[in-house]
């Protein structure tokens, strides 16, 4: 029931309503909410995601079907606020400072700061890189990495996008995940061969294949769990061969040094022992 005082703080055009209103309409009401600027801001993000030569003001407005005036004044905020970064050629490209953002608002930030040392040691001891990709939405993100001590290596740049499917990461997040890509929804995946693929990973805990893009280079897998014995991230070495006597170490040794740093990353994160068996 709505009091004189409360009658007197709504605008006057809402009070003659405020009898009639059912519970049910407010919060309708809530749901439809718009805020038209911030949509067009989120729309300039995510179309200049898939530009990495960025674009010129004209092709912004083109690309989300607004006109110069609409779109400027989002514009210019998002650089000065330093969302966006204008180049000589007038085109504007998204800055660092978005995935700044996207690593401490996230798990990112404490996952890495876990993970960094063990993963520092583990490059140092196999003269291999390693990477630590998490998932993000249909793709993984590499949100960390480190390089080996060595004159030569191969790495992945930090904010990198993979495929899921074809990649072994992909894989190891895909066979442990829990939603829409539970275990138990795998067998009904489309193709009865990735399916069992998936299941086969889970099964022994990792997943190790050769380099769907680079010869020579074979990449291995293992899990990262949470407190409660959920996937966070998928530890990766892409193993690279070399011809030339350096090998520091086997293809199975330092496949023995990841599953064991993967369970230390998982241990310090709080996990469960009995989560942590599961990867091996």
């Amino acid at each position: 029931m709505s009091t004189r005082r409360d009658r007197e703080l709504l605008p006057s055009g809402s009070r003659s309503k405020v009898k009639s209103a059912k519970p049910g309409i407010a919060k309708q009401a809530r749901t439809t909410y718009a805020a038209p600027a911030l949509e067009k801001a989120f729309n300039v993000l995510e179309l200049l995601a898939k530009e990495k030569k960025g674009l010129t003001l004209s092709e912004i407005a083109a690309g989300i079907g607004l006109s110069l005036a609409e779109i400027f004044r989002i514009i210019v905020v998002m650089e000065r606020r330093g969302w966006l970064r204008k180049s000589d050629g007038d085109r504007y490209t998204v800055t660092p400072h978005v995935l700044h953002l996207a690593f401490r608002a996230t798990l990112a930030e404490e996952l890495s700061a876990i993970a960094i040392p063990p993963m520092r040691e583990l490059c140092a001891v196999t003269d291999q890189s390693c990477h630590l990709v998490i998932r993000n939405g249909e793709k993984g993100l590499v949100i960390t990495r480190q390089q080996n001590p060595g004159p030569y290596g191969f790495h992945v740049r930090v904010g990198a996008e993979i495929e899921l499917e074809s990649t072994c990461s992909g894989h190891v997040l895909m066979a442990f995940g829990t939603d829409d890509i539970a275990p138990n929804r795998i067998s009904a995946a489309s193709d009865e061969s990735f399916a069992a693929t998936l299941n086969a990973v889970r099964e022994r805990g990792y997943e190790r294949m050769e380099s769907a893009r680079t010869l020579g280079v074979t990449d291995i897998s293992y899990p990262i769990f949470d407190l409660h014995g959920d996937i966070l991230a998928a530890l990766t070495v892409p193993f690279l061969r070399f011809i030339d006597g350096s090998q520091i170490l086997s293809l199975e040794d330092t496949q023995a040094l990841l599953e064991r740093t993967a369970k230390r990353i998982s241990a310090e994160l709080g996990v469960r022992g009995e989560a942590v068996d599961l990867q091996g």
